[in-house]
């Protein structure tokens, strides 16, 4: 719904093309409702807890993490996720979850007025899985038999529950939400939803963005996931001035199908078949636009970190300029391509307030070609011949000359009288 009273939010986890009439059933029957041990998440990818993933993602591994981190680990930054919780059980996340700034913001009941589960009151409950998925990829700690750890391993996370698994989460809870991270030194916010139906929400919202951008604080937000139909729809809060907006990318750093377009999008992160934490512990695999979000969310908290009186705008500029592209500048895709941690963190001499094209060689004499010749002429060849006649001469003569000497020696000396 549009309006003062809000537009309902979704989260941006892209799902399954066709859902079966048994996994539509189940699907309403957690909407909710805590998930049980063991249980499905609402999407029906992933089950909770999880087991561990012994490897390293392939998001981590196009990424030299330790020149990263040889730069910054994100420590003094605190990046909060609005989302649908943040579980603490999982042990990744138990360290880098600041349990005192949590909050949940979800209402006693839902629009009909059915009572809602709403878990611990410091965000910390995560019925869906989503927002802990969200908050393994910005700043889960490294644990042994698992290569997956937070990309801003040292970040500290605020909890903020806005949002259920039955979208029970508004525009005016959401832009509460971002007023309550930045009274809680929020330096980056991640927001992996958007509003339905593309609807602009109420200029509440906006307001919200505006004062956490005047704040200082960087805000990340996904882009959407309705790719494949062609939908170019800007989507809020990612189409606001000043947001950061994030599409996916895949392992070839193309755009993932899902991944809405749009020349709203700033910048693209890998969004498909990425690894990371769930509820109760353990891993899982997902992919969307929410999760790509939070990996740009971490990069921005690694640069705050390290370039402390950097804006805003500064961070996000950085971002995009050190972004891998195949084009010079921004395109509706991928924005100014896919982000690049080491590159972000390495040419870094200088901020900029706004990302330039990187424009190929222009106005430049080209070198002159050197002259090769590609054979020789007649008298070259005869002059070359005649050359390699009076060497071969010379060294016959000196040859037979030597024999003649050696010859005449072994005569003289077969000669002389046998000494006593």
């Amino acid at each position: 719904m549009s309006g003062s009273k809000g537009s309902l939010m979704r989260s941006r986890c892209a799902r399954p093309l066709a859902i079966s009439a048994a996994t539509a059933v189940a699907a309403v029957a957690v909407i909710g409702m805590p998930l049980p041990a063991a249980a499905v998440d609402p999407a029906g990818q992933c089950s909770y807890p999880g087991e561990m993933y012994k490897g390293r993602p392939w998001a981590l591994q196009r990424v030299l993490l330790d020149e990263v981190w040889s730069r910054s680990t994100g420590k003094g930054v605190r990046v909060a996720v609005i989302d649908t919780g943040v579980d603490i059980k999982n042990p990744q996340l138990k360290d880098a979850v600041d349990t005192g700034s949590g909050v949940n913001l979800l209402p006693v009941e839902d629009a009909e007025g059915n009572k809602i589960e709403r878990g611990a009151e410091n965000g910390t409950t995560d019925t869906v899985g989503h927002g802990t998925k969200v908050a393994g990829i910005i700043a889960a700690r490294p644990a042994d038999g698992t290569g997956f750890v937070g990309l801003a391993p040292d970040a500290v996370i605020i909890p903020i529950q806005q949002n259920d698994a039955a979208g029970n989460g508004t525009a005016l809870t959401l832009a509460e939400a971002i007023d309550h991270a930045v009274a809680e030194g929020a330096g980056v916010i991640n927001i992996s939803q958007d509003t339905a139906k593309a609807v602009e929400p109420t200029p509440l919202l906006k307001q919200a963005v505006d004062r956490a951008l005047a704040a200082g604080v960087v805000v990340v937000a996904s882009a959407g996931n309705d790719g494949l139909g062609g939908n170019v729809k800007k989507t809020y809060p990612a189409s606001y001035e000043g947001v950061l907006a994030v599409a996916s990318s895949d392992r070839n750093n193309e755009r993932a199908a899902f991944s809405q377009s749009g020349d709203f999008v700033d910048i693209a992160a890998p969004g498909v078949d990425i690894v990371t934490t769930v509820p109760g512990g353990g891993h899982c695999a997902d992919h969307g636009t929410s999760f790509s979000a939070p990996y740009v969310a971490a990069v921005a908290a690694l640069i705050k970190s390290k370039h402390r009186k950097w804006t805003p705008r500064q961070i996000a500029a950085q971002i995009q300029q050190t972004a891998e592209r195949s084009t010079p500048g921004h395109d509706r895709l991928v924005g100014w391509g896919v982000v690049d941690p080491v590159r972000a963190l390495t040419e870094d001499g200088k901020p900029l307030e706004r990302p330039v094209a990187r424009e190929g060689l222009t106005d430049v004499t080209p070198p002159t070609t050197a002259e090769v010749p590609l054979g020789e002429t007649a008298e070259q060849r005869d002059t070359r011949l005649a050359t390699y006649a009076v060497v071969s001469g010379g060294v016959l003569v000196a040859a037979i000359a030597g024999g003649a000497v050696a010859f005449r020696d072994a005569r003289r000396r077969s000669a002389r009288p046998a000494s006593r």
